[in-house]
């Protein structure tokens, strides 16, 4: 668990919550791993805000223990997923985000347009509210099929 709050603090340290929780750190990640071993732990309510950046998104925000503990739960699941993504699945991927997968756009760019002798295009779009149309009950079975716990 100890990991897993490394990796949520990274750049949040600053923050309000998480220096409330940091203040009790030892207790805090004990009361969270007794509640998963007792299997009473329950996740808490989101807050929910919106931001520009530069469109308008609804943002729903977990406490920091529900977030230390999805830090947790995706170092044990990225690995079992990982390899069923397609290799230009840059978001959220270690050794991958937005910087690399600019840099794969432009040396596709290079290379379709034999180095910016013949014109290309390229289409930039969003799909609407994707994951809120997710099928949560397919989404389930999806995990099921890989992870009998």
């Amino acid at each position: 668990m100890f990991l897993a709050w490394k990796e949520f603090r990274y750049e949040k340290r600053n923050k309000p919550d998480v220096i409330r929780f940091e203040f009790n750190l030892e207790d805090n990640l004990f009361e969270l791993h007794d509640q998963l071993k007792n299997k009473i732990y329950q996740h808490s309510d989101y807050s929910t805000f919106n931001i520009c950046d530069p469109k308008l998104r609804k943002i729903n925000k977990a406490i920091v223990a529900d977030r230390v503990l999805h830090h947790a739960v995706f170092r044990i699941l990225y690995p079992i997923f990982d390899s069923n993504f397609i290799f230009d699945s840059y978001s959220c991927r270690t050794e991958k985000g937005t910087h690399r997968a600019v840099k794969r756009l432009e040396k596709f760019c290079r290379k379709l347009s034999q180095n910016n002798h013949k014109i290309i295009y390229v289409l930039k779009c969003d799909i609407r509210k994707f994951f809120d149309s997710i099928d949560q009950n397919i989404l389930l079975e999806i995990i099921k099929a890989k992870i009998q716990d």
